[in-house]
């Protein structure tokens, strides 16, 4: 009986406690990148850090990618599609945590196509501020800040959002930043960065 509980409970933000429970033994980026992939193929209802079961309805057009770059080297955090409508522009991107040699791997699409890669190492602190969506004419997204190096709130609400491992493997991470500069485009970072780390 409380088995059959736990399997349909859910958190305050509707997320699966039982998806949750999976988090707690993914101790790798390799690890955590399939349970994402799971997440966003629609079987799994629960992500760390994300305080719903699923996805914003934007990232539907591009889940099955992101799918495939996170059982290739990536864990990814952030992400958004190419888009230009009316009062609105977005530069297609994408955030992840991965090795050192997968950083580098991203960073070469930088010399080699228009792609542009900020990579952080860890602990690295950045204050560059790149717009990436604009709406009504504010910029509301920007990148190239790493937040901050991985400190000790962050540990502790990847520790309770996953497990103490994974959120010390964060820490040791590179967490890159992949953006196609030309706004609205939508069909040409994703197979990049896939290319990227096929050919890493």
């Amino acid at each position: 009986m409380s088995e059959d509980r736990f399997t349909t409970e859910r958190d305050s933000f509707g997320r699966l406690l039982a998806d949750r429970e999976v988090w707690r033994q993914a101790t790798t980026i390799p690890a955590a990148g399939e349970l994402t992939a799971r997440w966003l193929e629609g079987n799994s209802q629960y992500q760390p850090g994300v305080f719903s079961p699923g996805f914003d309805d934007e990232t539907t057009a591009i889940a099955g990618e992101l799918a495939r770059l996170n059982r290739n080297g990536l864990f990814t955090k952030e992400s958004q599609p190419g888009v230009e409508v009316e009062g609105l522009a977005q530069r297609a991107y994408v955030t992840a945590f991965c090795s050192p040699e997968t950083a580098s791997a991203l960073l070469e699409l930088s010399t080699r196509t228009e792609l542009v890669t900020v990579a952080h190492a860890p602990g690295e602190a950045s204050s560059a501020s790149i717009p990436v969506t604009v709406q009504d004419g504010a910029v509301v997204t920007v990148l190239g800040s790493s937040e901050e190096p991985v400190g000790e709130d962050q540990l502790r609400d990847w520790t309770a959002e996953a497990n103490e491992t994974l959120a010390l493997v964060l820490a040791d991470a590179w967490y890159v930043e992949i953006f196609d500069p030309v706004w609205g485009r939508n069909d040409v970072l994703l197979d990049a960065v896939f290319e990227a780390l096929q050919a890493e």
